[in-house]
């Protein structure tokens, strides 16, 4: 048996070449075959078959309108997979039931997100290798293949719209079937500081959800004022969007605590910032957080060089909800 097969058609003027490349990195039990009807086009019909090593028997073919593929010194090679967006194979033998013995996904076109790469999913059992919904559902509704993390046995996936949206999920393996265990979705926040996180999470036998912000980390220098952090590590700054100032209070883990964007009242004498939210009066200087509430008064002093920035700036600059 030859390795590659070349046809070479003539139709109406055009030259356009059919190509079989064997695939033959990835086992000693098996190989592959990859059909490919027009080599001239990026995306071209064609098909993937896996074959027994010994006997040369067909064990899967998966038929395709849409397969495309990299040489690497002249050859296809298998188990590629650079998640999210690089190469990925068009044969990957891997296990992907956490059972000890490794399966197959064969890529049956681009129908994953934007136009990615998908795969159909077949699982190796005692009666061969049979073709499976559920871990097929992963390799066609995100972007490209998932990803098998073999020490903690789960399945992760991404999928995305435009810049600003996200979908992160994880799965564990029972009976066969991935079960979601956590599903995280990111989205921006219209103010183009923040975004928004809604967390589900597989606890005490049911999916619990929580949202919180998280300050964007790629914030530039030019749109804090302020920002110190506190012995606990928790952090305040002052933004400025372009039109409005934010005060953001975080946690240690980013997480947003308080976010106030209203009416700010800025002393140019005591270079201090001063906004009312829910009865409680808050008045931020350079290095520390005057909070007064109905029934006490307490500070928050920043730590031991933390600070950066200066609310002096305010002094020149004009935002729509600062009082000067």
């Amino acid at each position: 048996m030859k390795p590659l097969y070349y046809t070479v058609l003539l139709f109406t003027g055009s030259l356009f070449s059919q190509i079989t490349f064997k695939v033959d990195n990835f086992s000693k039990q098996y190989y592959g075959k990859m059909f490919i009807a027009d080599t001239s086009e990026v995306f071209s019909p064609g098909w993937i078959a896996i074959y027994d090593q010994k006997t040369n028997k067909q064990l899967i073919q998966v038929k395709s309108e849409e397969l495309t593929f990299s040489l690497h010194n002249g050859k296809v090679l298998a188990n590629i997979k650079e998640l999210p967006y690089g190469e990925q194979s068009q044969i990957l033998y891997e296990d992907y039931n956490f059972d000890g013995v490794k399966d197959f996904a064969i890529m049956d076109g681009q129908f994953s997100c934007y136009h990615g790469p998908s795969f159909k999913i077949y699982l190796a059992t005692t009666a061969g290798f049979q073709y499976n919904v559920d871990f097929t559902r992963l390799a066609q509704e995100y972007c490209g293949m998932f990803n098998v993390d073999y020490k903690d046995k789960t399945i992760s996936t991404m999928t995305k719209s435009g810049c600003c949206w996200h979908q992160f999920s994880e799965f564990k393996v029972r009976n066969n079937k991935p079960y979601p265990i956590k599903i995280v979705e990111e989205g921006m926040d219209p103010s183009g500081i923040l975004w928004d996180y809604t967390e589900q999470k597989w606890t005490n036998g049911k999916m619990l959800q929580t949202k919180y912000q998280i300050l964007d980390e790629e914030l530039t220098d030019d749109k804090v004022l302020l920002s110190f952090e506190f012995e606990n590590k928790k952090k305040m700054k002052i933004l400025n969007s372009g039109t409005l100032l934010y005060y953001v209070f975080t946690d240690a883990n980013n997480k947003i605590e308080l976010l106030y964007h209203d009416i700010f009242t800025y002393s140019k004498t005591e270079n201090s910032l001063k906004f009312l939210n829910h009865k409680t009066e808050y008045t931020i200087y350079d290095t520390k957080i005057v909070i007064k509430t109905p029934s006490k008064t307490y500070e928050m002093k920043a730590a031991n060089k933390t600070k950066s920035g200066t609310l002096a700036t305010l002094k020149k600059q004009e935002v729509n909800n600062v009082i000067l």
